[in-house]
């Protein structure tokens, strides 16, 4: 199963070489193999006890009427943050939800259902995705425990959607479903050698997702390859009527990318280079110098610099936004739940939380949590002021300037520096990542496979405009083509420091 694409996979299914069911139990042996023992990347927090079903349905619906399309009988995994309305749970790592059934698919899961999906399984992630505490670690959870980086096993995952990109990069699954608030999606397909897709938001629906701030999240594909991204991001899209955001990709929204992967989509682009991202580590610039390189072979106008002024000036009032949406928000879901969870209230889980302190916090705390339980309603004016100053800086004043300024198609930068050591007692030591400029604007950006420091992955990101997506395929599909840089990990225990 190693390597294998959709295309790959639907074309066994066709020919009669393999069936959904066969594909389904393959993926499923090998987690069992690699997931808890072995290796132990501890990935999936959950299967879904009904996928051997599900696939045995999908492979009579094909014999009998033909697939529904690309993804019919292809085994995905979701982040577990994302309802599903069966027999698995949904609980954002939290022991405060464990066994907590929701009572019906996310909007995204009915389309993945819809599409001939198998639903495998749930992935580990950063616990409540990264936002409890201010010294968390990314990959942890109180109910899954530490997630590991296929590439070395003693570094981050990076996360939130840590298990999503670990299941993928170790191919437990053809593709996954991460979500992203400001890197979430970015930071682990980058440090797991796959790649990530944060869509603009309001491309996929919301509903049904564990929330942080809606003004930032979004689902979006992991997958090994470009076009396997695409197939994906399709499938996810769709108008809500319970998400007023998707209203807005009316008439911008496609169900297929895949016309838009060009392997010469590069030839006569214009590409700007963000410089304030680099300089935090001298290999991935050399790195991103080689990409930029290959690009200029390739067709590429390069604009150098072309810098996103205020992508450092919002820092602060991200964090405001954040923390009164996540209360306004998490209240309403939990809430939502009803007797199915232990806790209905941002309070109630600070309370949870409080109670069992040994297993919940033994290593990081909930500040973010406390932090967020002193704001008042989203009618203050303090949330409102900072909620124009990120849409300001980050579109109008940020991405939107830069773009226009030198008629660009997109602007790169390093994705991040290569996955530090993974730190339960001090957590994570980010720098160097480019995620929070589309993060904050509610814009796309692709994260590719770039290339290697000491068996550790690089990614490049390429961001764009809103509703973007289709540029920024094209550009992130002929840059994969023309570098075929992503290699397949190796399970090692650390690093191989003399690569």
């Amino acid at each position: 199963m190693e390597e294998l694409s959709i295309d790959q996979l639907s074309a066994q299914m066709q020919r009669g070489a393999a069936s959904a069911v066969e594909i389904t139990t393959a993926y499923l042996e090998r987690i069992r193999q690699l997931d808890k023992q072995g290796p132990a990347v501890n990935a999936v927090i959950e299967l879904n006890p009904a996928a051997l079903e599900i696939a045995a349905v999908l492979d009579a619906e094909r014999r009998d009427q033909g697939p529904r399309g690309a993804l019919h009988g292809i085994p995905v995994l979701l982040k577990d943050n994302i309802d599903t309305g069966d027999q698995m749970a949904t609980t954002a790592g939290s022991l405060a939800l464990a066994g907590s059934r929701a009572a019906q698919d996310a909007f995204i899961v009915a389309r993945l259902r819809q599409a001939g999906a198998v639903i495998l399984g749930k992935t580990n992630l950063s616990e409540w995705a990264n936002f409890r505490g201010k010294r968390s670690t990314s990959g942890w959870s109180s109910l899954g425990g530490q997630t590991r980086n296929p590439y070395a096993l003693d570094r981050t995952p990076c996360g939130s959607s840590s298990g999503s990109g670990v299941a993928v990069a170790a191919n437990f699954c053809a593709v996954s479903v991460g979500t992203e608030t400001d890197g979430s999606i970015i930071c682990p397909a980058a440090f797991n050698g796959i790649v990530g897709i944060k869509p603009t938001v309001g491309l996929a629906s919301r509903t049904g997702l564990i929330p942080i701030a809606p003004s930032q999240d979004t689902a979006g594909p992991m997958a090994r390859t470009v076009r396997d991204a695409a197939i994906l991001l399709g499938a996810l899209t769709g108008i809500d009527p319970a998400d007023r955001a998707t209203q807005a990709s009316a008439g911008k929204v496609y169900t297929d990318y895949t016309p838009f992967l060009d392997p010469h989509g590069l030839r006569g682009a214009r590409i700007g280079v963000a410089r304030a991202f680099f300089g935090h580590h001298p290999a991935v610039d050399r790195v991103m110098e080689s990409a930029i390189a290959e690009m200029r072979r390739q067709g590429a106008e390069i604009i150098d610099p072309a810098e996103i002024v205020t992508a450092r000036q919002f820092k602060e009032s991200e964090f405001e936004v954040l923390v009164y949406e996540f209360k306004a928000y998490l209240n309403v879901y939990l809430a939502g739940r009803g007797a199915a969870a232990q806790v209905h209230s941002l309070q109630e889980l600070i309370d949870f939380n409080e109670r069992h302190r040994e297993k919940v916090m033994p290593f990081f705390g909930q500040e973010i949590f406390l932090t967020a339980q002193e704001k008042g309603s989203l009618q203050s004016e303090a949330y409102r002021q900072a909620l124009e100053q990120n849409l300001r800086l980050a579109r109008t004043e940020g991405i939107d300037a830069t773009l226009s300024k030198d008629r660009l198609d997109a602007i790169i930068a390093p994705s991040g520096p290569p996955a530090w050591m993974t730190d339960l007692i001090l957590g994570d030591h980010s720098g160097g990542g480019s995620s929070g400029p589309a993060a904050v604007a509610g814009y796309p950006s692709i994260t590719v496979p770039a290339g290697y420091i000491c068996g550790l992955p690089v990614g490049l990101s390429f961001i764009g405009g809103a509703y973007q997506e289709p540029m920024l395929l094209k550009l992130a599909f002929a840059f994969e083509q023309a570098t075929q840089a992503r290699r397949p990990p190796q399970l090692l225990p650390t690093a191989d420091l003399a690569m």
